[in-house]
């Protein structure tokens, strides 16, 4: 028998000793002493073991991560330092010799103007989905970028199911005026106007679509205004929403049009490349046959909004400058982040095509592109302005899906990486060590393992010893080797830190649900944008104003609208709310009776958690 086998046996009889020998009158202070005895003997036996067992491993991790760190930091400092930029070590010449796609009066006297045929067809695909506050600033940025306008073909493909986006529905007419013959589509309308006062959507939407003259989508109604203007742009829509993400991909890959292009470009509904994107991006493609993907930098145009937008600039602005460098620069490899670059169609063709069995279909297209021996180069000097989640709620639902999918995609392909016959065996462990289980499985686990649980818990444990190497120096290492990626963020290092440690906690058990397949693992949220909703009130004068009008009610055919009740506890983050009680508990014990000296941290760490857990973080939509 093993020895965790006998401990557990052993304490297992001792509580059937006791409980045998109770008395039929009870001297309680006898059974609370004996009581006290057993606990403390498996505290002893089971907890103390448990716990150093989880210091070693956690410590073990916490070097992991560091070495990882400062070989990321290595890189990026020899990349800057040698000037190794994309465009040295990869050939990249303009065009057709041009450096514009577009001509203008200069362009004609100096000679600059390109011939049209030398640049490739290139289609750009803008999925989207109820983004009302956002589509026009895409679909805008799109149509207006600088290449040949024959040579490029701009995809809109829209799953919206939303009213307001998807049929254009700009007002809710009162049931008086309906009756009285003012609506123009008469009885159709009214069954439409019914349902939506009484909440059924879709069946509105069959309604509405029904109507002898349907409104034009408000997204489709902005490609015709783009149409107009000469842009070869195509409004795609589908029966369902199969795939998400990649099922919209996936579908608009299968128009014939899309055959005569060699190169796509995507962008997510709140990104707005600058006009020359094509010009600096595809001509890596263009003369390099082996590159598969270039990926360019985000830039965030709300990222001073809130503290939660700055934070999640720090944490984004180090995973572009250092993460996707390091990994361009010494594997050719790293995850595409799903927007802002642009992709050779015969590589996506060469790894399988788009796939909806994960949240990630972005990085499960990377993963088996790399596998098929394809490169990838990041480019730091393009940036793409977007949006970030302002709203908590927004940015929980995106953190699920960016922890949830890669842990269910190395449980997928773990075997399959190992396996490849393709790749160079360090590609491999990267693949495997590096990217999927330091990045996305220990650095999630250590973060809440450790710092959260392990630290406060040793507290009340007074065995427990951890080396002050790795409560203190490996982690401020680690913290700053991450700090540098925002410089002008630097003096929010600390809260930075410690919101991150709250949110480790939803990270780690949506990490947990991937791995185990359970649950939510396939959820889909899509993030929700808001534009410029809390900046500025929109233009109720405009043709494509939204007008939501009060519902007269004059009759009992048509039930009031009621509003959506939103009990107040609801907002409320309860496994945030405990697990902040426990830790700042653990502070109190350290000042009173441990005197190891971590309640300090124990107290700012345990009140993170309860305002985040009260939802005081980030801003209310609008």
């Amino acid at each position: 028998m093993s020895s965790s086998g006998g401990v557990g046996s052993g304490v297992a009889e001792e509580v059937a000793r006791l409980w045998r020998e109770l008395p039929v009158r009870m001297d309680w202070a006898a059974v609370a002493a004996q009581w006290a005895g057993a606990a403390a003997a498996a505290r002893a036996a089971v907890v103390v073991p448990a716990v150093r067992a989880l210091v070693a491993v956690s410590l073990a991790m916490t070097v992991m991560i560091l070495a990882e760190k400062l070989f990321v930091a290595a890189v990026c400092l020899a990349v800057r330092a040698l000037r190794l930029r994309p465009d040295r070590r990869y050939k990249w010449l303009p065009i057709g010799g041009a450096a514009a796609a577009t001509s203008s009066e200069d362009d004609e006297e100096s000679g600059l103007v390109a011939d049209a045929a030398a640049f490739p067809m290139v289609l750009v695909q803008i999925p989207m989905f109820n983004e009302r506050e956002v589509y026009k600033l895409s679909i805008g940025a799109a149509c207006s970028l600088d290449w040949p306008s024959d040579r490029v073909v701009i995809q809109v493909l829209d799953d919206s199911t939303d009213l307001v986006v998807k049929d254009g529905i700009d007002e809710v007419i009162s049931y008086t005026k309906l009756r009285r013959g003012l609506c123009r589509e008469g009885a159709e309308m009214a069954a439409a106007a019914a349902a939506v006062m009484q909440g059924r959507r879709w069946r509105a939407i069959s309604s509405w679509r029904n109507a002898p003259s349907r409104r034009l989508d408000l997204v489709e109604k902005e490609c015709q205004k783009w149409q107009g203007k000469g842009v070869n742009i195509k409004y795609e829509v589908r029966g369902n929403r199969k795939g998400y993400k990649a099922g919209a991909l996936k579908e608009g890959l299968k128009h014939d049009y899309v055959k005569e292009c060699e190169y796509i470009a995507m962008f997510d509904a709140d990104f707005q490349p600058e006009s020359d994107f094509l010009l600096r991006t595809v001509p890596f493609l263009v003369h390099n046959s082996e590159i598969a993907l270039v990926q360019t930098r985000w830039k965030f145009v709300n990222a001073n909004e809130c503290l939660l937008t700055r934070f999640q600039e720090m944490s984004l602005d180090y995973h572009f400058k250092y993460e996707q460098e390091a990994g361009s620069s010494v594997y050719s490899f790293f995850g595409f982040n799903g927007t802002a670059g642009v992709w050779r169609i015969a590589a996506i063709d060469d790894a399988g095509g788009w796939k909806d069995r994960t949240t990630v279909e972005d990085m499960d297209l990377a993963v088996r592109a790399t596998l098929q021996g394809w490169k990838f180069v990041y480019v730091g000097d393009v940036k793409v302005k977007s949006e970030l989640p302002s709203t908590f709620k927004a940015y929980r639902f995106q953190q699920h899906r960016w922890s949830c999918g890669p842990a269910n995609l190395f449980k997928k392909m773990m075997v399959e990486i190992l396996e490849n016959k393709k790749v160079s065996f360090w590609n491999k462990i990267h693949l495997w060590y590096d990217f999927f289980f330091v990045g996305k499985i220990a650095a999630h686990t250590v973060t809440f393992i450790y710092y959260c649980f392990v630290i406060p818990v040793s507290v009340w444990l007074p065995e427990i010893e951890i080396p002050l190497w790795g409560v203190v120096y490996v982690p401020t290492v680690i913290t700053l080797c991450k700090a540098v990626g925002t410089p002008s963020s630097f003096h929010l290092v600390i809260l930075w830190v410690l919101f991150e440690n709250v949110m480790s906690l939803h990270r780690i058990k949506a990490a947990v649900t991937g791995i185990l397949e359970a649950g939510r693992v396939n959820e889909w949220v899509v993030t929700e944008k808001l534009g410029d909703a809390n900046k500025t009130k929109p233009d109720t004068n405009g043709s494509d104003a939204v007008k939501v009008i009060d519902v007269e009610l004059t009759t009992p055919l048509i039930p009031k609208l009621k509003k959506r009740r939103t009990r107040f506890w609801d907002k409320y983050h309860y496994s945030e709310i405990f697990v902040g009680i426990c830790i700042i508990l653990s502070g109190l014990y350290d000042v009173l009776y441990a005197k190891k000296g971590y309640y300090i941290f124990l107290f700012i760490q345990g009140l993170a958690f309860l305002i985040v857990g009260f939802d005081y973080i980030g801003v209310c939509p609008p």
